[in-house]
């Protein structure tokens, strides 16, 4: 039996509480999703501390913007950006053959949320899945080789506890036949985000990386952008969860990459900066996310079937068999 981690910080700390003390010299580090948010937080953290932060980002343009400022805050000029399209094998592929050398922490912060429509990828995956989970999952196993050179890394995943609303359903993973539901599509790819930190640091723990996954808490981000939510849901939603701002959102996935309180610590799932507790799945519910008050999940702990053993290494193979079977779909928007 594993104990749970815990450490002295929570909610209220930030990113740069919990890298107190830490120096990151001579580290690299990769951020997706660096541009914006708890990515660009987290990249402001990990160089604040010396770190060589690489932003892996869609516009490139925005993160240059964002590197310079990084750079004026720290005083840290080795701040890169490279371009990084998760919903592109050959944006994949061309990051991964263009990164050399170690590579000691990787940050899978990236991700969107709140597709009202059913959007698939040339390939024909569903959107969400394909970015969240499938694009990390690929850029991951690219750069296995960098993380296994660097001895002793890091690898974060971000979830989320949206994971909450759905397993992965494997049976129909990419809403081929099922009706398309934005919420358990944004579900089933967070908790793919955390069987898959469960499979890979089983997997990759002999080459001496460590992954585990958190949630960052209820903050105000865009990857909402997509939403557009009732005035009253917004209501619900602002009274039921602990809203944190960025700098204290961003502070679990800090000190995953970087703190000496979790060396050693991986395959677990993150919140408020302490290893969550494993709560009962009985309560997924069937008729979406906000439909009423009592379908409000609480904003803590793991649900069980996102920890799972069995699924996370089935998750993986069906991952690889995506992959390794793409062909782009006819008709894909």
């Amino acid at each position: 039996m594993t104990i749970r981690v815990t450490t002295p910080f929570d909610s209220n700390s930030t990113t740069d509480e919990v890298l107190a003390g830490v120096d990151l010299t001579g580290k690299r580090a990769i951020v997706t999703g660096g541009s914006s948010g708890l990515g660009m937080e987290t990249a402001r953290a990990l160089a604040s501390k010396g770190a060589d932060v690489t932003l892996a980002v869609r516009d490139t343009e925005a993160g240059k913007g964002v590197a310079a400022d990084i750079t004026a805050k720290t005083g840290n000029a080795n701040v890169h950006v490279a371009p990084l399209d998760l919903n592109s094998h050959a944006s994949i592929a061309a990051f991964t053959k263009a990164w050399t050398g170690p590579l000691h922490i990787l940050v899978n912060n990236a991700g969107i949320g709140g597709l009202p429509e059913l959007k698939r990828t040339a390939e024909g995956w569903e959107q969400q899945f394909a970015t969240n989970h499938l694009g990390h999952f690929e850029l991951t196993l690219g750069l296995h080789d960098a993380l296994a050179a660097a001895g002793n890394a890091r690898v974060v995943v971000v979830s989320s506890l949206g994971h909450k609303w759905s397993p992965v359903v494997f049976e129909d993973i990419h809403f081929e036949h099922r009706s398309y539901d934005t919420d358990k599509s944004y579900a089933q790819s967070k908790t793919a985000n955390v069987l898959f930190a469960v499979e890979a640091n089983k997997r990759w723990a002999k080459d001496g990386i460590t992954v585990n996954a958190c949630h960052p808490g209820a903050v105000h981000t865009n990857i909402l952008r997509h939403v557009n939510i009732p005035p009253e849901v917004q209501k619900r939603m602002e009274s039921c969860f602990t809203w944190v701002i960025v700098e204290q959102g961003a502070s679990t996935q800090v000190l995953l990459a970087a703190s000496p309180l979790v060396e050693g610590i991986g395959g677990r799932y993150f919140e408020t900066n302490n290893e969550a507790q494993v709560v009962s799945d009985s309560g997924v519910h069937e008729s979406g996310v906000w439909a009423n008050e009592s379908e409000v999940v609480s904003d803590s702990g793991v649900w069980a079937f996102a920890i799972d053993p069995t699924e996370a290494a089935r998750l993986w193979d069906v991952s690889l068999q995506m992959l390794s079977n793409r062909t782009p779909a006819h008709g894909s928007s």
